[in-house]
């Protein structure tokens, strides 16, 4: 029979309480349990000792007879000094993802080509003629106007 020490959740919606329990492996998070070993209570703060509260001697005990934590009840039998706990390693952890990293691609391709655009309007010569040319015939709308309205009231 293989023996998992793991939590048990009690407590009720949105108030999880936990149960450090010995179990068979195939039992259910929630089901039969051999024997309860401690709490954890999440809800409290992390340094207030009523926090975790756990049997030592009788982890021990189950540690011996081959019992296998899960990690998170790894870790506290690591802070109260019952078993090591290895300090796992993941690099690619903090790496974004294939979908994240094409999007950063195009990104750069963008403000790269943004960059270019500016830099070749920078160099290019301005030419005073045009905006000249163009309010010109932004005028001659404009004197047509009251001629028209001249018109409308001589008739």
């Amino acid at each position: 029979m293989a023996l998992s020490m793991r939590l048990s959740r009690g407590g009720s919606k949105k108030r999880p309480y936990y149960r450090i329990v010995i179990a068979d492996a195939r039992s259910p998070r929630d089901g039969k349990f051999i024997e309860k070993i401690g709490t954890y209570n999440p809800l409290l703060a992390k340094d207030s000792p009523e926090r975790v509260k756990l049997d030592t001697e009788r982890a021990k005990h189950w540690l011996s007879v081959g019992a296998q934590p899960t990690d998170r009840v790894l870790r506290f039998l690591d802070v109260l000094g019952v078993k090591e706990r290895a300090a796992r390693n993941n690099p690619k952890k903090a790496e974004p993802g294939e979908k994240a990293k094409e999007r950063a691609e195009e990104r750069a391709e963008k403000a790269k080509a943004a960059e270019e655009a500016a830099a070749a309007a920078a160099a290019a010569p301005v030419v005073e003629e045009a905006p000249a040319a163009e309010e010109a015939p932004a005028e001659a709308p404009a004197e047509e106007a009251p001629a028209a309205a001249e018109e409308a009231s001589e008739a």
